[in-house]
């Protein structure tokens, strides 16, 4: 009789363990909140559970008062919206990894962060709980192959918090872009002559399908595109993807 309770008791031990680690599990699965901070135009802060992003970081590093240390600096490309070397100066970046593209890395000073990794297109970089994927990012139309030319710059996929969240840099509605799949938030540019209408964006947006997505970088030459057209345009076609709009200037 002692035998069989000895069991019984191992047993029920047992069974309370695996719905522990049941719990655990899917806990891990939930998706977290990220805290997304605008800057400025392309300039954003991303806050996961674990690790900040600063993407294209210019204005100076008074823009960036009260969001902490960067763990990651992503760098789209070379233009000085994108890349501003007074800012990353300004900026502490002694325990701050810099991902960006090898034409970005050759105007980068040498010891300005702790690590530069060069990432072009299609290659990832990956460590515990995170994944950074470098997709293309360019024009297409012939008078405006001279902005952004294909393969010098990074759009990014950022893997993180089991969310999946794009940053799209300068580019028009090219077809990596329409072809990402299972994006959780995303960040779409329009603005001409640089990258594209709202209309093109909106297309995009339509094929690819986000959870939710924020238009940014819309400010061109002379003028601020229309973001409220582009989300009229995206919800009068698929009214389940939530277009977010924030005052970026």
């Amino acid at each position: 009789m002692k035998f069989l309770k000895t069991i019984v008791l191992l047993c029920f031990v047992l069974t309370l363990n695996f719905c522990k680690s049941d719990k655990e599990s899917t806990k891990e699965l939930v998706k977290k909140e990220i805290g997304i901070y605008p800057i400025n135009h392309g300039t954003l802060v991303l806050e996961s559970s674990q690790y900040n992003f600063f993407i294209d970081p210019v204005g100076g590093a008074e823009k960036f008062m009260g969001r902490g240390k960067a763990d990651f600096v992503l760098i789209t490309d070379i233009h000085g919206d994108h890349l501003n070397i007074e800012t990353l100066n300004d900026l502490n970046l002694s325990n701050t990894t810099i991902i960006s593209p090898k034409a970005v890395v050759t105007k980068l000073p040498k010891g300005i962060a702790g690590k530069v990794v060069t990432l072009n297109n299609d290659d990832t970089f990956e460590i515990k709980n995170l994944k950074i994927e470098a997709v293309p990012m360019y024009n297409l139309r012939e008078e405006a192959l001279k902005f952004h030319t294909k393969g010098r710059g990074n759009g990014y996929v950022i893997n993180v918090d089991n969310q999946r969240i794009y940053i799209s840099g300068d580019t028009e509605d090219i077809p990596e872009m329409r072809q990402l799949k299972n994006i959780d938030v995303a960040f779409v540019c329009m603005n001409l002559p640089y990258t594209m209408t709202e209309e093109s964006a909106a297309n995009a947006v339509l094929d690819f399908e986000p959870k939710k997505v924020y238009p940014y970088h819309y400010r061109g030459k002379g003028m601020i595109s229309d973001i409220n057209a582009f989300k009229n345009k995206v919800n009068a076609k698929n009214p389940d993807i939530e277009v977010a709009l924030f005052n970026w200037y």
